[in-house]
């Protein structure tokens, strides 16, 4: 077959849709493509929604134009693409034999069939909708599509809701929670599980989840929605499942997605366990001659090799150029899996992560791992260093590096960016150590965040240090544990803040003149800890040197610290 006479028709028009059918174009000129969208706008930045309905930005049209500012319309795909785009248009059937789709379009009602030689499916996702009565009420509200970004920002623009209820504790939900704050409406977050930000570490968490709660909207973990309530058609709150009710006038759904996948399953596609439609890393389907990609598909984690699903912009993007390259020339582009990396902004915070969460990791059953938190600057004090919170995930044996967690007001795009390639790349803790990352006052201390994560977790696999988490202390200090809790700081950091624990305060300068003070059974437990626990680790080197053989360094220090404190 020429390609002259190659018929393409890729059906979906949100991210991995368009990309698709743009590399195929730029693959082979001369290809019938045909691009079909259900809804009106093309090409949508979805994940700018939120910033949209907060006001960072006023002009809607950024969200579907280009970066020359021209907008993704059917026009411009038709001329500076060569793209018979088609929206408010919906695919009803494959017809795998016949090798068709049959499509609808919907203002006027009129079906036609399109031949393909080659299909992309990227049919998208649904937000998952709560079974909770009154979810149809006027003012429960997902944000997932243009019309829902249009009216949330008319709701923000109108100025008549004065509390909001954002359900789901996830990263859209905080952006919500954000856009929602901002706009000087009354925010609480609800969410069913135990912890905000499933994909980190439950100390990370609570720390994101006190400032958060520092900067205004409440959180409630551990409920759900058990109803909206309504008065004559219009939200007036929401009842919890522990009968707690919420007035507000506006509740906004972000409780995760679900592939999109009746179209493929009704062409007897195979559905993986997942959920999402099963792909090679060619993204051919069961079929191959039919590609599917983006939020319907199910993708390979680099670290398990089990199969899952990553409703992500970027991951949509690159799997819409692979199979934009393969329906051209079959085999030539591969997309092998993904890490899981993400990234949002909450307020004056960046949450960020890559790989898997200690918990998550011993969830799926990789139990021999270790971990290091730290605490520190991402750039020198003398040029206006912000503080990071980062926590490092690996293997014990052999230190495989798999996960990667950062939170905090400082740059903590390039943390998480740096650990991402690394755990692709199958880097080390060793490899890592060594690192030859670009080092200048206005970007970087000498020794970045993630080399020193590394150096921690060195000392950890070596035996050189062993580490607590600030909730095991907060455990054993609860409960009455036979500890000697030490800080090392000075007595005006002290003064200024304390832990109120029952701690013991030595300065690291003074300890090795008093070490009569502290315990004399060389195996009681001695946890350490300073402001980031660097003093901490350099107190429990020289304990260790005078024989005390149960020595532990609290890590991340007490700004890592998510529990109360006594000034």
């Amino acid at each position: 077959m020429s390609s002259k006479e190659l018929r393409i028709v890729v059906i979906g028009g949100s991210a991995a849709g368009p990309k698709a059918a743009a590399k195929a174009r730029r693959m082979d000129e001369y290809a019938d493509i045909t691009l079909i969208q259900r809804e009106q706008d093309l090409s949508m930045a979805s994940c700018g929604f939120p910033y949209y309905v907060g006001g960072t930005f006023d002009d809607r049209n950024l969200l579907i134009c280009t970066p020359a500012g021209i907008v993704r319309d059917p026009a411009f795909y038709g001329k500076a693409k060569g793209i018979d785009a088609r929206v408010e248009t919906e695919a009803l059937a494959i017809d795998r034999t016949a090798k068709t789709v049959t499509v609808k379009h919907l203002p006027s009602g009129e079906r036609n069939t399109l031949p393909y030689d080659r299909l992309v499916i990227a049919t998208g996702a649904t937000p998952v909708c709560p079974s909770a009565p009154g979810f149809e009420l006027d003012g429960v509200q997902t944000l997932h599509s243009m019309g829902d970004a249009d009216a949330l920002r008319a709701i923000r623009d109108a100025k008549q809701v004065s509390k909001a209820i954002v359900v789901g504790g996830g990263l859209i939900g905080f952006e919500v929670c954000e856009a929602l704050r901002l706009a000087g409406i009354d925010t609480t977050v609800i969410e069913k599980t135990k912890q905000i930000l499933p994909f980190l570490d439950p100390d990370l968490a609570k720390l994101v989840e006190n400032h958060i709660r520092a900067n205004g909207p409440d959180i409630i973990v551990g409920n759900g929605v058990a109803e909206f309530l309504g008065e004559d058609g219009k939200l007036v709150g929401v009842k919890l499942d522990n009968g707690t009710e919420l007035p507000c006038q506006l509740a906004v759904v972000a409780v995760g997605v679900r592939p999109n996948t009746a179209l493929a399953e009704l062409a007897g596609l195979e559905i993986g366990d997942s959920g999402g439609i099963s792909v090679n890393d060619c993204m051919q389907t069961s079929d191959a001659d039919i590609y599917a990609v983006g939020d319907c598909v199910e993708c390979t984690s680099l670290i398990t090799g089990h199969k899952l699903r990553a409703p992500y912009g970027d991951i949509a993007n690159l799997q819409g150029r692979v199979a934009g390259q393969n329906v051209i020339r079959e085999g030539s582009a591969r997309f092998p899996g993904i890490t899981q990396t993400g990234i949002c902004k909450i307020f004056d915070y960046t949450v960020g992560f890559t790989g898997l969460s200690a918990q998550r990791a011993r969830e799926l059953g990789l139990e021999d791992i270790e971990t290091a938190t730290i605490s520190g600057l991402d750039i020198p004090v003398f040029m206006g260093g912000k503080l990071l919170i980062g926590k490092m995930v690996a293997e014990r044996d052999g230190g495989r590096i798999i996960g990667f967690q950062c939170i905090g007001p400082g740059d903590v795009s390039k943390r998480v960016a740096t650990i991402a390639m690394a755990i692709r790349g199958g880097l080390t803790v060793e490899d890592m150590v060594n690192a030859d990352l670009p080092y200048a006052p206005p970007y970087s201390l000498a020794l970045d965040h993630t080399i020193v994560a590394a150096h921690v977790l060195e000392n950890k696999l070596a035996g050189r240090m062993q580490g607590i988490s600030a909730s095991e202390v907060k455990r054993r200090a609860d409960s009455g544990a036979d500890c000697f809790i030490l800080d090392t700081r000075s007595p005006q950091e002290f003064d200024e803040t304390r832990l109120g624990i029952g701690e013991t305060l030595i300065p690291l300068g003074a300890l090795r003149a008093r070490l009569d003070e502290l315990p004399e059974d060389k195996d009681r437990e001695i946890i350490l800890y300073c402001k980031i626990s660097l003093r901490g680790y350099e107190a429990a080197a020289i304990l260790q040197a005078h024989g005390w053989r149960n020595v532990k360094v609290m890590e991340g220090g007490l700004v890592a610290w998510p529990y109360a404190r006594e000034k």
